[in-house]
């Protein structure tokens, strides 16, 4: 799969799995941790749409800020909080279980997201993802994806309201999430990656 350059202005599916297939979560806490070095080295330079963080695996969507709104330091080097955040997460798994070598398998996959459309078959398949996985029976019981998140009304990163523009409204977000459809054609890159 061809690795999309990240560039300021955009939308991105970025998504890994552990080297070998290995857990990259072992347990609740190294979950919000890594959540915590997300918020942490990419909120300057992000906003943040889904996440579905399951044991072998990541999903992130997201969109890269405006080339005047990234910090100086970033503006040639986009890429360079990915790299903080992945180097971070898994000098702290290799420390925590005494590990050696890479935690994960490749680079960061990552791929343009180029349309509404693409945009809301990704999301939903983001937050089906532990169903598709046979990892609960129900998506909506996972604690580890943002689907959650969307609909109390906490305090979040996540940019609910663009989010439920698209879907036209909250409800109907709710209504296409528990319809399960997706369009597996137009996200035939991620499921074959993802299998």
């Amino acid at each position: 799969m061809k690795k999309e350059p990240l560039e300021a202005s955009n939308y991105y599916h970025l998504f890994n799995r552990g080297n070998n297939k290995e857990n990259i979560f072992k347990n609740d806490k190294n979950y919000l941790y890594f959540l915590s070095l997300v918020k942490k080295h990419l909120s300057e330079i992000c906003k943040f749409y889904a996440y579905c963080l399951l044991p072998n695996h990541f999903h992130l969507l997201l969109r890269i800020h405006d080339f005047e709104s990234i910090p100086s330091n970033y503006q040639k080097r986009i890429h360079q909080p990915f790299s903080n955040l992945f180097n971070a997460y898994s000098k702290a798994i290799n420390k925590k279980y005494n590990r050696t070598g890479s935690l994960f398998q490749e680079h960061l996959h990552r791929i343009k997201v180029n349309s509404e459309e693409y945009f809301k078959q990704l999301l939903l398949y983001i937050h089906l993802n532990p169903e598709k996985h046979e990892i609960c029976e129900n998506f909506s019981d996972y604690k580890h994806s943002s689907y959650n998140s969307f609909i109390i009304n906490k305090p979040s990163l996540l940019n609910r309201k663009e989010v439920f523009d698209y879907f036209d409204s909250k409800d109907n977000f709710i209504k296409c999430h528990m319809d399960k459809k997706i369009n597996l054609e137009l996200l035939k890159e991620i499921d074959n990656w993802d299998g």
